[in-house]
């Protein structure tokens, strides 16, 4: 089955563009623990890393599904979490051609995803890709229901029930 270029929301029951195919959130977890009006003083968030009180280091990665029958992949753009070492190696060779070739970086998924049992602090490894691309996110072969979806793909009506999800509430 090919994406449709429409769909009919389960939640709101609304019709919608799409089903998109990733979606995303803006900080990790701890960084919406931080008072609004502290976050400039506590915490650098860009589009791509996270430093909390220079004690935790976050980094925005993405966790692939693929989608049974096609060709296409369902994201979750997700913040794990980083031993300061593995980050600042990330850092490092950010912008190093060949950075691909680096070993895996153990983290915690540091995000609460819609529709899943808990997701904060499931064990994943980072996968480092080529300048320019968004790191590949691994979560730990578990029997955790994302685990499971990463491992064996899902359905375009898993998309779509994704997307009813997501679309109301997700901010970031």
């Amino acid at each position: 089955m090919a994406q449709s270029e429409t769909f009919r929301c389960d939640v709101c029951g609304q019709i919608h563009e799409g089903p998109p195919l990733s979606y995303g959130f803006g900080a990790p977890l701890a960084y919406y623990g931080i008072p609004k009006w502290l976050r400039g003083f506590r915490s650098l968030l860009t589009t791509d890393t996270c430093r909390i009180h220079e004690k935790h280091f976050f980094i925005f990665g993405r966790i692939r599904i693929p989608i049974l029958g096609s060709e296409n992949s369902f994201s979750w753009n997700v913040w794990v979490s980083l031993s300061k070492e593995n980050f600042e190696r990330a850092l490092e060779l950010w912008e190093t051609p060949g950075r691909e070739q680096e070993k895996a970086y153990f983290g915690w998924l540091s995000n609460s995803i819609p529709d899943y049992p808990e997701t904060a602090n499931l064990k994943t490894y980072v996968h480092t890709q080529p300048v320019g691309i968004r790191p590949e996110i691994e979560l730990e072969p578990t029997e955790h229901p994302l685990a499971l979806e990463q491992r064996n793909g899902i359905t375009w009506e898993r998309v779509k029930e994704i997307a009813s999800i997501a679309n109301h509430h997700i901010d970031g």
